[in-house]
């Protein structure tokens, strides 16, 4: 179980947290809602956004293999796309994958998901942080001061 938390990270927390947002995003699509409508969409959108969303889901699944492969051994990873951000995983479902998913399917459901999933991993990011810090110390903050995108 204490192998599961530590690959789980915060993403049961960032999932509860968006799970509200989920549900009233969903009765709002079910209903038909239009302000969930993208309106016409310009032509270049829909290769946009399969662009984006490959893109997403090549780092979301680097950023998997990486945790799988190096989390068990008790390795800090700081290479692939967590040399670019702390949370690839977060990042890529909230900032590529959904809002561009949304797109495609003509709706903003997507940004709006997206959007409170990455609200919840900025609201918990600072508790898993500081138990990385704990884990590893200063390799922790020397890696957590290289990563090109901190503020993402």
């Amino acid at each position: 179980m204490r192998m599961l938390r530590t690959l789980v990270g915060s993403g049961d927390k960032v999932a509860l947290f968006a799970l509200p947002f989920i549900v009233v995003a969903a009765i709002l699509a079910v209903a038909g809602a239009p302000m969930l409508e993208l309106g016409v969409a310009p032509p270049w959108l829909p290769a946009l956004s399969i662009a984006v969303l490959v893109t997403g889901l090549v780092i979301w699944l680097w950023s998997v293999v990486l945790i799988v492969t190096n989390v068990p051994q008790g390795r800090l990873i700081t290479t692939g796309p967590y040399a670019w951000v702390r949370h690839p995983l977060y990042t890529a479902v909230a900032l590529l994958v959904l809002p561009w998913i949304g797109f495609l399917l003509g709706t903003w459901l997507g940004v709006l998901i997206g959007g409170a999933l990455y609200g919840g991993s900025r609201i918990f990011a600072p508790e898993e942080e500081a138990s990385l810090s704990r884990t590893f110390g200063d390799a922790w903050r020397d890696y957590s001061a290289s990563v090109r995108l901190r503020w993402l």
